[in-house]
Order: structure tokens, then sequence, then C-alpha cells
């Protein structure tokens, strides 16, 4: 039901298009296989094979798809496992359809989108682990050169809004603010980190207590 209601909702743009449904895991991979969507909503717990492990089989044969975890599980297990697998989006399905929707063309657009409370603990316990293995040699060098100048105050607040998981638009009605000017921000909290992304800089910002 939940499926099918995701599929009716997304049918209804004008810019999306559903071009397959699956039950299980294994059929979520060969749908994959065969179709070669731009972006997948993925559940964890599901029959014959997790979404996880889907996941890894999806990205690894399909570098270009995006997976989204949809679920109803906020557990840090879940959302590590999923980060870990590639995803690039962890959204829980109590979420409304507008939220949803948003999700969906962030992560088209190669945004990474992890809207929920175990999302920073998660990103920032993967980070470590890369760089315990020496996988982010580069992130770690370039993280060393990172804010050389200083964040403004209302950068910090936009960052930490983006910490909380907001879009631009609420970040601009929490902070009263035009949402040009969210967008004007974020590009220079970007710039000052040295970060290609909005995930990147918010792991950053945790690690180094900017944010909470």
């Amino acid at each position: 039901m939940i499926r099918q209601g995701l599929g009716y909702v997304i049918r209804l743009q004008s810019d999306m298009e559903v071009v397959g449904e699956a039950a299980d895991g294994e059929a979520a991979v060969e749908q994959c296989l065969r179709w070669k969507p731009d972006i997948v909503l993925m559940d964890v717990q599901m029959p014959k094979l997790t979404g996880i492990e889907a996941a890894k089989q999806i990205i690894e044969a399909l570098p270009a798809t995006k997976i989204v975890i949809l679920t109803t599980f906020d557990v840090h297990e879940y959302v590590y496992e999923g980060i870990r697998a590639g995803a690039v989006g962890y959204l829980l399905k109590d979420a409304d359809s507008e939220d949803m929707l948003q999700a969906i063309r962030s992560a088209y657009r190669g945004e990474a989108v992890y809207r929920t409370a175990k999302a920073g603990q998660a990103l920032s316990d993967v980070l470590s682990e890369r760089e315990a293995g020496g996988l982010t040699a580069a992130y770690t060098e370039q993280s060393e050169a990172c804010l050389l100048e200083s964040l403004t105050s209302r950068e910090q607040e936009v960052l930490q809004q983006m910490a909380y998981g907001l879009r631009n638009d609420q970040i601009a009605v929490r902070l009263t603010i035009s949402e040009g000017t969210v967008k004007t921000h974020v590009h220079r909290i970007l710039q000052k980190l040295a970060v290609d992304d909005r995930t990147q800089a918010v792991v950053y910002a945790i690690r180094q207590g900017i944010v909470e």
C-alpha cells in the first residue's frame, strides 16, 4: 500500500516517471538492471534481499543510479550501513509527500539527503572509518585547510540549519531571510570549508563542534 501510494504521488509530478516497482530486494535489483533508473527509493527490511544489500548490488552495477533509503526505522545501524552501501539519502516514511518529492529532486541533482536524527553521527562514523583505513586521504588533507576564512555568524546559523536537514526554503523561513540569500550563504559555506556538497560540510562541522 505504501509503495502504491508513493507511486501515485510521483506519477502526478510533471518531472518524474515511475519506471518500476518491486516487492523484494532481488526484484529491486532486477528492475534496476532492466530500467537503469535515476533514483531508487529503497526500503531497508525486505524479503529475499535486504535494502542495504540490494543497494550495494545496484550501485556496483549502476554507479550513476542514486539510492534513497526510505524506511520507518531511524536506527543508527541502518543509517550507517545505508551510507556505507552508497545511498545518497535516508528518509523516514512519516515524512510528508512534499519532503519526499524534494528529497528525490535533491538526490537527482547530486545532493545528499539525510533527514533523520541519527544521520549526523552515522555520517561522522563512516568518515572516521574511512580515514582510519586510509581511504579518504584527499578529504583529510582538504580538512586541514578548512576554515582558513572564518564563517560569519549568519553562515554558522545557516550551517546549523543544514545540520538539522532543512531545505533552503525552510531555512529561509526559520531565519527570516530570502531563499536566494540562503543559497548564497550555502555557496560561501562550501567554499570556506573547501568541500563539494552540503553533506561534507555538515559532517566536517559536526566533527569540529561547529554545529550540534
